[in-house]
């Protein structure tokens, strides 16, 4: 077991920036997930702490020790590829048990951790079995297995679930999940899924540009985004983005979204927005499930408004609605009973206790 620590770790590839001098800590046993678009610099960051990737600047720490020009194989870390790599050849037990045996590791050792690994992941059945005789999924549990045996200081995952169809991938997330829960070891993954990390991490590090955005948990990041980024990054669908400008009303303050629309300001966050009272370049941010219909009993910070809706999209447990404000398209989320029709006019409510105001120019959230 072990913390993971990079510093001011840079990768170029030739004159093309790829990693742009990124600090993070990971404690020992810590589950964090490396998210953000293609090419971002995630997959790239976890082949340097790999060894895989040579480091243009900074450095890598596994432990205490700098490993920078240390081989992978003397790492002590296991890696689990979006490829299941498996030996066609061998049974599951020789796939698993292939990286000891080259150890010279005893055989009933090796048995005895093959054996605890194939009951963590429930495959003790499959242990006789060839790939080719294997779901896709059996097979990426086979792969997680012959790290697990490994026993190594640091898991590294490498999108391993993207080769799997949608249930697949929900049902490995919560194997995953329960495999870290027992087998506590620090582990660093890297997807493109958002849901993915938001699912499994214990920290969520959300990379842009080859720069670190923003590093929190997924609570955090869900209702506290540092930036325009992560919040159109985090949440399915993405938050809402509505040029607006904020004017004086009823003695406090309200964001002018539309000549129609203006939603009060809560009180709480008045004297953190008056500064930006003159600013002619914010966002409105809010989140689609702050938008729901217009029920009896209204709370504090709720503002109801009426718009014609657009389109409609039945999701079964609820009802996706689109509709404009300020030329601008907004998607709310609202109960599958709430009647809402295309091109019918619909009372909502927005939660402006979950509001955002984003500054435009340097995307920060204020």
């Amino acid at each position: 077991m072990a913390r993971v620590t990079l510093r001011k770790l840079v990768k170029n590839y030739e004159e093309t920036p790829a990693v742009r001098g990124i600090d993070l800590d990971i404690a020992d046993k810590e589950f964090v997930v490396l998210v953000g678009p293609s090419g971002c610099g995630k997959s790239t960051t976890l082949r340097m702490i790999a060894g895989l990737e040579d480091i243009t600047g900074g450095e890598v720490l596994i432990g205490d020790e700098v490993v920078n020009d240390m081989p992978p194989k003397d790492r002590d870390i296991a890696m689990v590829f979006q490829n299941y790599a498996l030996y066609p050849h061998m049974t599951v037990y020789e796939n698993m048990s292939f990286g000891l045996r080259l150890k010279k590791v005893d055989k009933a050792e090796i048995a005895k951790r093959v054996e605890n690994a194939a009951r963590i992941l429930d495959i003790s059945e499959l242990l006789q079995r060839k790939p080719k005789q294997l779901s896709g999924g059996q097979r990426q549990r086979v792969a997680m297995g012959r790290a697990i045996v490994r026993d190594p200081k640091v898991f590294l995952f490498d999108e391993p679930l993207s080769n799997l169809d949608a249930k697949l991938r929900v049902q490995m997330r919560t194997e995953i999940k329960k495999v870290h829960q027992k087998v506590r070891t620090t582990t660093v993954y890297v997807t493109h899924d958002q849901v993915e990390a938001m699912t499994l991490a214990d920290r969520v590090v959300v990379m842009n540009g080859g720069v670190i955005e923003q590093v929190g948990t997924p609570n955090d990041l869900y209702h506290f985004p540092a930036t325009r980024f992560v919040a159109g990054f985090i949440g399915s669908p993405a938050m809402n983005f509505i040029p607006c400008r904020l004017e004086v009303a009823g003695g406090g303050l309200a964001a002018r979204l539309s000549p129609e629309i203006a939603f009060p300001v809560p009180h709480a966050r008045e004297a953190r927005y008056r500064p930006y009272l003159d600013s002619g370049n914010l966002l409105f941010g809010l989140r689609p499930e702050h938008i729901v219909e217009q029920r009896p009993h209204a709370e504090s910070d709720q503002h109801a408004f009426e718009v014609p809706l657009e389109v409609t999209e039945p999701m079964g447990m609820e009802t996706l609605v689109y509709f404009e404000i300020g030329g601008v398209e907004v998607c709310g989320r609202v109960n599958p009973n709430a009647g809402a029709q295309s091109g019918h006019r619909m009372k909502l409510v927005a939660d402006l206790a979950n509001m955002h105001l984003i500054d435009a120019a340097s995307g920060k959230v204020l």
